[in-house]
């Protein structure tokens, strides 16, 4: 068989880089896009405010890495679906990273240990929470969203799966897994002893749930609870409701049907659009089918929503122990996605324009 060796032509260029970036643009780079219509120094301050260490008598010791560029390299992790060794890799090697996060070829970059401390201190402060809200402040502000009706759903966030003995996993079932390992403490702050084991449409999953509220026009999450996976969609629904969801249309599947379930959606004044729900003996009329189908043209767009995590984010997984963490993770999964989709409305806006 012939072999035919390609010689590179000549050395790099001065403009190579430029015309690189220049190519990346034309194809299509989201962190370019996105880096566009959002100033990420709107969350400095918060940032800041919770994660400095502002007591610090002396400047000894190494200097920490900006509290900004370490939230944007949060967002690469939950939109590319990286972990810590798998983004320290990606920052060194990829231009677009390193022009997403500000950084010149050679700068020192923040290894696997730096981001997973990172992260330990954004999930565990609730900082990840505030962040969502302020960024929920700022689309308010732009008038994105617009209240006109509300879509409910919930979706599996998977964990790692637990290697437990059978004893084991019944003293977590009755809430006393904090009891188990005591001796090895190692081991125990590996074991997630708040995910749970669920089946649906035959299928088993081990983990947690996110359960949203979306905008049903804008199509951004404005608010979010996080459970762990046995637990029912609709046990969630009191937590997402709140005043200002009162006299809008309210969107679900019929996971969230039932009669505790109407009268929450009465105490928060909301016009329920839930689909019905047949059972047996009693199947539904042709007439509540047809009320169904109408009730779906917007209730799909959630479907969207969990969609492009599932698509574009790689997945909803978490690689945690704990409910505290995978909360702070699946509220940044959520804000990544809110990021996103203003983008994205950003663009469609200025075709329209």
């Amino acid at each position: 068989m012939l072999v035919q060796n390609y010689k590179k032509t000549g050395n790099k260029g001065l403009f190579d880089e430029q015309e690189t970036e220049q190519k990346l643009s034309r194809i299509g780079n989201p962190l370019e896009m996105i880096s566009k219509v959002i100033d990420f120094e709107m969350f400095r301050e918060n940032l800041e405010s919770k994660l400095l260490n502002t007591e610090k008598k002396n400047n000894a010791g190494a200097k920490p890495y900006d509290v900004v560029m370490m939230f944007k390299i949060m967002i690469l992790q939950r939109y590319y679906g990286l972990g810590d060794t798998q983004v320290e890799y990606q920052i060194i090697d990829r231009m677009s990273f390193k022009n997403f996060l500000g950084l010149e070829s050679g700068d020192k970059v923040p290894d696997e240990k730096t981001v997973w401390l990172f992260r330990e201190n954004i999930t565990q402060s609730g900082v990840v929470e505030m962040l969502f809200s302020q960024f929920t402040k700022f689309l308010e502000e732009k008038n994105l969203l617009f209240n006109e009706g509300k879509l409910i759903d919930a979706s599996f966030t998977i964990a790692p799966r637990q290697r437990n003995t059978r004893e084991e996993n019944e003293k977590i079932k009755k809430g006393e897994g904090n009891d188990l390992w005591n001796d090895q403490p190692n081991k125990k702050k590996h074991k997630d002893i708040d995910a749970r084991w669920t089946k649906k449409n035959g299928e088993k999953y081990f983990g947690y749930k996110n359960h949203a509220k979306l905008d049903s026009r804008g199509k951004f999450i404005k608010k979010f609870a996080v459970t762990d996976a046995s637990v029912h969609d609709s046990q969630a629904l009191s937590d997402l409701l709140d005043k200002s969801d009162k006299g809008q249309s309210l969107y679900a599947d019929s996971a969230y049907t039932g009669d505790k379930q109407k009268k929450i959606i009465r105490k928060y004044g909301l016009k329920n659009k839930v689909h019905e729900k047949g059972y047996r003996g009693k199947p539904l009329t042709d007439k509540q089918k047809a009320k169904n189908k109408i009730k779906s043209k917007t209730r799909v767009r959630v479907e969207h929503v969990f969609g492009f995590m599932e698509q574009s984010m790689n997945g909803l997984m978490v690689k945690s122990v704990g409910i505290v963490r995978a909360t702070g993770i699946i509220g940044l999964i959520n804000l990544t996605y809110n990021l996103f989709r203003f983008e994205q409305v950003q663009r469609l806006n200025l075709c329209k324009a």
